[in-house]
Parts: structure tokens; C-alpha cells; sequence
């Protein structure tokens, strides 16, 4: 079977299963802040919607600025793109015929652009259901790698690795002469997250992948940014396409800047909802992964694999990610966005009916 790549867009799945996509259905197969976009975002719209006139900057000067003052980087460190999926492609491109280690399960797009550009893909496992680091067996591996992504807090398992792990990879990998991508689409999700964007002035074999399609939900315009060495930013910016960034994505990006109170209000919402559910999914004997963020692996350990609950929960109209795609995983879990408090309860109602006729 052909199973999609990506969640959202669920007719496909439900075309892929033979079935017919329902009138009414709840999507937690894309990882999107439940809250929809800032409402500043909402009430600016017209103005921004005047910008389909003219040509963006090409070098996105006015956000760059922002990002800039944030984070305290100069400009030259930063890079923004039309969304991850570009910054992935771009670095893809940039590592053409070169050795690269994946740590699986992750974000498929990694392997799927480097195998487009004829990398060498290299992969550690890590082991469901800790999914824990081992640094003595992954050492080895960076000896012939020229690039490592790492996805932290790590899609699917939203799992957040040690500070100090990921640091003596960042060091493993600088005395390999291995580029460290550190892809940090879901850090703003993290309550209490220790920012890795310092490091780059020591480090210059460090990027850092960012996205703000995810918090800010919105996946429709694409935007994110790269942070890294200006030698590595001026190489990549060279293979970018002209007018990559659209005048109304900019726009949107510079206004969410400023959205400091809706960031911590998504937050505090999440934990809350998460914390809810991984409640109710012990009480229910469901597995669940370690996630800290807006999303989280779950598994039925009644079932050697989770195609039955994954049928019925469609059937039901809840369409969860298929984890076909994530080697290591192979359709053993499920993965689920946290939605709003409703949506998350509805769901909770349906796998309590699935659980009432599985146990």
C-alpha cells in the first residue's frame, strides 16, 4: 500500500485505505498549534493582504532584523526560508554525494532530499519505547560522516534530549569534521527550552533549523530560518531560489515576532492538555512516548501492530499519523497532535470505545 508522506491532507490517506473521507472528522496527523494563528495576525490581514502587489526582499532584511535582535546574532548568521521543507532542501543540495547520518526514527524529509542529491544516508536507531541516546554507539558512526541531522525535541517521539548529550555530539561531531543540523522545529513548545543559538559563535560546524509554521500555525505560507557560521550562511543563500519567501509570509513573520504572550499562552496549553491525556492513556493501559511537546507517539501494546486501531479510529473520523514512513516505527505507533481541550477529549471518548472491546 502507498502510504502518505505527511500528515494532514487526509483524503489521501483515506484514499489509500479505500475508504471515503467523512463529512466530519477530527486531523491530529499535523502537528500545528490548536490555538490557529495570533489574532494580531488575523486583525492585520488586510493591510498585509496589500503586499500581493509588490516583490518581497529578496534578502528578508526587515524579519532578519527581528530574529536578529531576538536572538542576538548579527545578520549575516541568519537565513530565512520558505519554511523547513526549503532550509532541508537547501542544505541537502549543499551536502550533494556526501556521507550522511540520520538518527532514526525522524522527520522523513531528511533522508527523502539527501537521497535526491545522492547522499550516502548513514543511520543510527534508537530503541522504542525509551528511545534513549547512546553516545558510545553513535560516536563510531560521525568517524565517516560529513553531516549528521539531529531533530531536537525529535519528530515523531517529541522527545527533548539532554542539553549536555546533545552538546558532546555538537564536540564529537567538530573533531570529525561533521556538520551538526540541529532542527529545532518544536523548540518554542518546550516551557523551560535552553537556547543551543550561542553555541554557533564557538561551533561552526553548528546549523540550527527553526520553523515558525508550527507555533504560529501557519503551515499555508511557509516560513522558517536557518542559523548558522556566515561562511555556511552566504553558501547556502547562493543556491536559494529568487523570491523564495512571498511578501506575505515576511510580512506575517515580522508581526509574530511580537507574539511573546501567545507563545506562552500555547504553551501553558499544551502541558496542561498533555498532561491530561498521558493521565488518561495509563489509566487506559495505552504506551505512550516521553514527549514534552505538541505531539506524542501512542501504541495499544495489546496489538502486535496498530493497523486495527488505526482502521477503527478512521472509521470513527479521527485521523491520526501513520508511522509507515519512520524506520524503526513501521506502523508499530501512532502519532497524535495535541489539538484543543474538545478535540482532545472527543478522542479520548473514541479510544475508550476502542479499549471497551480490546483489552
Amino acid at each position: 500500500m502507498k502510504w502518505p508522506s505527511h500528515g494532514s491532507n487526509p483524503q489521501y490517506l483515506y484514499e489509500a485505505m479505500g475508504m471515503m473521507l467523512p463529512e466530519n472528522y477530527l486531523d491530529f496527523s499535523a502537528n500545528i498549534n490548536p490555538l490557529g494563528p495570533p489574532e494580531a495576525l488575523k486583525k492585520s490581514w488586510n493591510e498585509i493582504y496589500k503586499k500581493v502587489t509588490v516583490y518581497p526582499d529578496p534578502y528578508a532584511l526587515a524579519l532578519k532584523g527581528k530574529l536578529s535582535k531576538k536572538e542576538q546574532i548579527p545578520i549575516d548568521s541568519l537565513l530565512v526560508g520558505n519554511g523547513g521543507a526549503e532550509l532541508i532542501t537547501l542544505l541537502a543540495r549543499m551536502l550533494e554525494g556526501k556521507k550522511v547520518l540520520l538518527i532514526q526514527p525522524t522527520f522523513s524529509e531528511y533522508e527523502q532530499a539527501c537521497r535526491v542529491n545522492r547522499c550516502e544516508i548513514m543511520t543510527y536507531q534508537l530503541e522504542a519505547p525509551d528511545f534513549e541516546l547512546s553516545l558510545e554507539r553513535i560516536r563510531p558512526k560521525l568517524r565517516d560522516a560529513d553531516a549528521m541531522f539531529f531533530c531536537n525535541p525529535n519528530n515523531p517521539t517529541g522527545i527533548r534530549y539532554l542539553k549536555s548529550d546533545i552538546l558532546m555530539l555538537l564536540e564529537e561531531c567538530e573533531k570529525n569534521d561533521c556538520l551538526f543540523i540541529l532542527d529545532e522545529a518544536f523548540y518554542d513548545f518546550l516551557l523551560d527550552y535552553q537556547s543551543y543559538i550561542p553555541y554557533i559563535k564557538r561551533f561552526s560546524n553548528l546549523i540550527i533549523i527553526r520553523s515558525m509554521t508550527k507555533m504560529f500555525a501557519i503551515p499555508g505560507i511557509r516560513l522558517g530560518y536557518l542559523v548558522g557560521h556566515p561562511e555556511m550562511i552566504a553558501n547556502l543563500q547562493s543556491i536559494q531560489s529568487h523570491w523564495s519567501i512571498n511578501a506575505i509570509a515576511l510580512a506575517a513573520g515580522e508581526l509574530c515576532m511580537d507574539e511573546k504572550a501567545f507563545i506562552k499562552q500555547t504553551q501553558n496549553l499544551i502541558a496542561n492538555e498533555r498532561n491530561k491525556l498521558f493521565t488518561y492513556y495509563r489509566q487506559q493501559e495505552f504506551t505512550i512516548s516521553a514527549s514534552e511537546v505538541n505531539f506524542y507517539l501512542l501504541k495499544d501494546p495489546y496489538l502486535k501492530d496498530q493497523f486495527s486501531l488505526f482502521e477503527f479510529l478512521l472509521k470513527k473520523g479521527v485521523i491520526p499519523r501513520h508511522t509507515f514512513n519512520f524506520p524503526g516505527l513501521e506502523g508499530k505507533w501512532l502519532r497524535f497532535a495535541i489539538r484543543s481541550s474538545q478535540e482532545n477529549q472527543q478522542l479520548m471518548e473514541v479510544l475508550k470505545e476502542w479499549r471497551k472491546l480490546h483489552r
